[in-house]
């Protein structure tokens, strides 16, 4: 049973709209470590989450809540410094209401980070990773955003999943790396929905069936935004 109606993420995106410098075409999802991003954008609309009606607000440490959109390295962007997570007690539902906005605000393109535990024997911490693929254990066990009424309004109801990660926006990240000099490994994410971390067994079960990452976060809202088109 979905907790929104289709008109709740309209009446979040009004209000972000009517106060947005510019339209971005880029949304950016900063995880945990990586918040301070924001400070870098410039003219920024700051919007708290608790000031726009249905957004959930994070209750893990590390994650602002707020809402920053204006301009970073001459683009328009919106950018979302904290997310929520299935382990806060929040639905699936909820957990992608913030993508769902961002569809409705015309947002085109959605980068999405996170911290995650490697599982490749290969990785060392630390390691940046380009995520290529995931697999959403918690997904298999019912908490796919999708599930539930489709939001008909946004997306077909059995939505493509073969290009979760655009393959054009992993190459310019390749080529990024190297003009920079930065070393980066390529991936598939496994999401699970914690919030315990993985018993060895587990840890082997996951690499054996292709995981290189580990994580809480990111799958739902890359769900969300391919159903949206982004």
């Amino acid at each position: 049973m979905k907790k929104f109606a289709y008109t709740d993420f309209e009446k979040a995106a009004g209000i972000i709209r009517d106060q947005m410098p510019a339209q971005p075409e880029t949304g950016i999802i900063l995880g945990s470590g990586l918040g301070e991003l924001a400070s870098e954008i410039e003219n920024p609309l700051v919007l708290d989450y608790h000031a726009i009606p249905g957004w959930p607000v994070s209750t893990v440490p590390g994650h602002t809540g707020r809402l920053i959109a204006g301009t970073l390295y001459g683009k328009p962007v919106l950018t979302l410094q904290g997310r929520v997570h299935l382990y806060e007690g929040y639905s699936p539902d909820e957990v992608t209401f913030a993508v769902r906005v961002m569809t409705c605000l015309g947002i085109k393109n959605l980068i999405v980070t996170n911290a995650a535990g490697g599982l490749n024997k290969t990785f060392a911490a630390g390691d940046i990773m380009l995520i290529t693929d995931h697999i959403a254990m918690a997904g298999f066990s019912g908490a796919n955003p999708l599930s539930g009424a489709n939001y008909d309004e946004i997306g077909p109801r059995f939505p493509d999943m073969s290009q979760a990660y655009d393959r054009q926006y992993c190459q310019w990240v390749r080529e990024a790396a190297a003009r920079s000099g930065t070393k980066i490994q390529e991936g598939t994410y496994v999401w699970v929905s914690g919030p315990s971390y993985e018993t060895p067994a587990e840890v082997r079960f996951l690499r054996l069936i292709g995981g290189d990452a580990v994580g809480m976060s990111t799958v739902p809202e890359v769900i969300a935004a391919r159903h949206g088109g982004m």
